[in-house]
């Protein structure tokens, strides 16, 4: 680390040592006690611009405080068999580590429908997973391997994508929105897998969109990235869709599926989130409904993606007479 950033983290440090009391108590949930790595992260999401920086997290903290973030790992989503459909249209689970200790997640973008419940579940899901990642796995790694581990890798299985995807690109937006805005960071690399010539043409038009340390953290692999996914994690942390005995999401035995509510990261978040309910409120019934969140307005660069993709997608489908638009995605009360 130069000069010039360890001058950035000790004047970023400084301003937020005069944070008031309830914004310094969600900064220790966010950062966990590796508070120089998490001031890094946000330097680094604003180009090491230490005011940039500075308004970035304090915007972050104020959404934490007025969505009660710090709680949302007491807010289960009930009944059991609403989260089981959450969790077969959002897929997403974790397949184990990397050789130097980062959790591995694994997202099925092609597969996920996200039509089975409202938009709020799944942005609670996701922002519930984010705490979990960040409050219980990667502390809980960090003491294992005796030293900070704050980053994690994704896996992305882009088959079984169609032009339907059109219909979902407001909600993935929007959660793109508040991990850029809240997690920024968090990600080492993403290894993009199985990908269909939608995704390819997608790819070419959108990737010079991105920022270069955003586009420097992605990886198009070949087929379904078993060669160069072993290099760095062993065959027990592949994800299902990754290994050669069946490649792809739709071809995996249902104990090895780690998107499937039966596979114990599900099991034990959501064992965790229900035990944290009965702890905060003990004598009260756990409450069916959403953890409703303020939903942000994406960022240009966001949104100037989103119509990139809408408009690739249309081109794509040329006389196919798709007319699904991304306004008509549900936003409903629960």
């Amino acid at each position: 680390m130069g000069i010039v950033s360890q001058e950035a983290i000790l004047e970023l440090q400084a301003l937020m040592d005069s944070v008031d009391e309830a914004l310094d108590r969600t900064f220790q949930n966010v950062n966990q006690g590796f508070r120089a790595e998490t001031l890094v992260r946000f330097l680094k999401a604003r180009d090491w611009n230490v005011a940039k920086a500075h308004k970035m997290l304090m915007d972050c903290l104020h959404w934490r405080v007025q969505n009660n973030i710090d709680e949302i790992l007491a807010k289960p989503i009930v009944p059991t068999e609403l989260y089981r459909a959450v969790r077969d249209s959002q897929l997403i689970g974790m397949s184990g580590y990397s050789r130097e200790g980062l959790p591995v997640f694994a997202i099925g973008v092609g597969l996920s429908t996200l039509d089975k419940a409202s938009v709020n579940y799944y942005v609670q899901s996701h922002i519930q997973i984010n705490e979990y990642r960040d409050r219980v796995i990667l502390p809980s790694a960090s003491k294992k391997h005796g030293r900070p581990i704050t980053t994690c890798i994704k896996v992305l299985d882009m088959s079984g994508l169609k032009l339907s995807a059109l219909s979902q690109i407001k909600l993935m937006t929007i959660i793109s929105t508040i991990d850029d805005l809240n997690y920024p960071e968090k990600t080492n690399t993403y290894y993009v897998v199985d990908t269909p010539y939608i995704f390819s043409a997608c790819w070419k038009v959108v990737k010079p969109l991105l920022q270069e340390r955003t586009r420097k953290k992605i990886q198009v692999l070949p087929g379904c990235g078993w060669d160069e996914l072993l290099k760095i994690m062993d065959f027990e942390s592949l994800p299902h869709f990754c290994r050669k005995e069946g490649s792809g999401s739709s071809r995996h035995s249902e104990n090895g599926n780690c998107y499937s509510l039966d596979h114990p990261f599900h099991q034990e978040l959501y064992n965790y989130i229900k035990q944290q309910s009965l702890i905060t409120e003990p004598s009260r019934p756990i409450k069916q409904g959403s953890f409703h969140v303020d939903l942000p307005e994406p960022a240009a660069e966001g949104t100037e993606i989103a119509k990139t993709l809408e408009s690739e997608l249309q081109k794509i489908d040329k006389g196919n007479g798709l007319s699904k638009s991304i306004s008509g995605i549900k936003i409903d009360d629960d």
